[in-house]
């Protein structure tokens, strides 16, 4: 049986991404740079090249980076991140904005139960697709698409929709 390791993680989601452009795995080596041989190598291994790596993603447009290893600092229920500044804000926007539903990357990035909050917000946005947004909501925090535990979250959370809304929509123009 395969072991799943990091870096297997992310050569899937850089897979599912190749083949959403239909190329083999020979056409994205070749456009990476690399041979054959080595992606199907990768494949077997727990650590690469960071180059190599940066250089299969940005074939299908993706970007290789550092998430800080520090821990979540949160308040004291766990619901909610202790700090949110513009920073924080950023990132947020930039993690919706890159449409990625990987409730890891997600669970990451702040707790869980405000994590999944986001998500069920971003459900209710014309230019995400609601089914997948409170899936994503699910995989983080069970029950969290209901609509009581969002009110919840809406009552608690540091972020203002009516504040990140506006401006997920300007950064999601501005990188289109």
């Amino acid at each position: 049986m395969k072991r799943s390791t990091e870096l297997n993680i992310i050569l899937e989601v850089l897979e599912r991404e190749v083949r959403a452009l239909r190329l083999t795995d020979t056409e994205w080596a070749t456009r990476a740079g690399i041979r054959k041989e080595t992606l199907s190598r990768l494949r077997g291994r727990r650590s690469c090249d960071f180059g190599t790596l940066d250089a299969l993603a940005r074939v299908v447009g993706a970007r290789i980076g550092v998430i800080a290893g520090y821990a979540i600092r949160t308040t004291r229920d766990g619901r909610f991140p202790a700090i949110f500044d513009r920073d924080f804000e950023a990132k947020l926007i930039d993690l919706c904005a890159s449409r990625d539903l990987d409730a890891a990357m997600w669970g990451r990035l702040g707790p869980k139960f405000f994590m999944a909050g986001l998500a069920v917000m971003l459900a209710s946005v014309p230019e995400f697709d609601r089914r997948s947004m409170l899936e994503l909501a699910e995989r983080l925090h069970a029950g969290s698409s209901q609509a009581d535990v969002f009110a919840l979250w809406l009552k608690g959370s540091p972020l203002r929709p009516s504040r990140f809304l506006p401006m997920l929509a300007a950064s999601s123009r501005h990188a289109a």
